[in-house]
């Protein structure tokens, strides 16, 4: 695989119809909202798609969810253990969790190590791509919707095994994803431009497979991708002036958005750095 020698910048833009794009549980799995009333998509949860897309394309994965699980392991403490069974010291450690899982080069980790000489230490892994937490373009109506639902429970007089619960949806929104590939931490990781090709191609179909009833097919959709390739490997502009060139506002007259036509979306051209523009799924 050819060394990644160009840093790289993104931005995608992803509509959500009638879906909940990420619960807070600690808001009763309401959609995320900042203080000023904008949706939000947290970096976890789009790296966990992230995640998901590549192993649907064959890749081995270390942080695997636990109804995707292909190899029976329990944990990923279980994982680690019974994969990598044979190295000297920690940075062999995380050399060979690099080449063995792509999340792991691409997003960093953090792995228990063991040797004969030393106890227990953290093998720390610093991945090249990292992503913001998504925001929507305008604020959001969340809706809010009561249903009942059914729940085994054990076996009562007068005890109904239906209970009460409530379903919360975004109507519309237009949320902004924003992330970066280092280039001297890739060369640590051994991400290479094939593995940068494999991300592009994982934003580009970020919700294929990833139907849920919070989010059903087609209620969550890539508008577009914005890929920024430099001609070095610091960049030729900083991350926020890259990001920043993707100018988005209500169109004259709407109040309320309810499809990406009712924004204006202009992209401000930097000089020798022009964006591949991919359209989503």
């Amino acid at each position: 695989m050819s060394s990644l020698q160009n840093k790289i910048d993104f931005v995608v833009l992803v509509k959500v119809t009638n879906a909940n794009p990420n619960g807070d549980p600690l808001n009763g799995n309401r959609p995320r909202t900042t203080y000023a009333g904008n949706g939000e998509i947290s970096d976890v949860c789009i790296k966990r798609k992230i995640r998901n897309r590549l192993q649907d394309m064959g890749e081995k994965i270390f942080v695997q969810s636990a109804e995707r699980s292909e190899d029976g392991f329990s944990s990923l403490s279980e994982r680690a253990a019974k994969t990598i069974t044979s190295c000297n010291n920690s940075d062999e450690y995380a050399k060979q969790a690099c080449e063995t899982w792509i999340d792991v080069r691409t997003f960093g980790q953090v792995f228990a190590f063991k040797s004969d000489k030393k106890d227990g230490i953290s093998v720390g892994v610093r991945g090249p791509v990292s992503i913001h937490q998504a925001v929507s373009c305008s604020p959001v109506d969340i809706n809010s919707m009561q249903i009942t639902k059914s729940v085994n429970s054990e076996p009562a007089e007068k005890k109904s095994s239906d209970t009460m619960g409530t379903k919360h949806f975004v109507e519309f929104g237009l949320y902004k994803i924003k992330g970066s590939i280092n280039v001297q931490l890739a060369e640590k990781t051994g991400f290479s431009e094939e593995d940068a090709e494999k991300i592009k191609e994982a934003l580009r179909t970020l919700f294929v497979n990833d139907a849920s009833a919070a989010r059903p097919d087609g209620s969550m959709e890539v508008v577009k991708v914005y890929w920024w390739k430099h001609n070095n490997k610091i960049g030729q502009y900083s991350a926020a002036k890259v990001h920043d060139s993707i100018k988005i506002s209500l169109r004259e007259g709407i109040m309320i958005p309810s499809s990406v036509e009712d924004y204006n979306i202009i992209l401000e051209m930097l000089p020798d750095l022009e964006p591949e523009i991919i359209e989503g799924m």
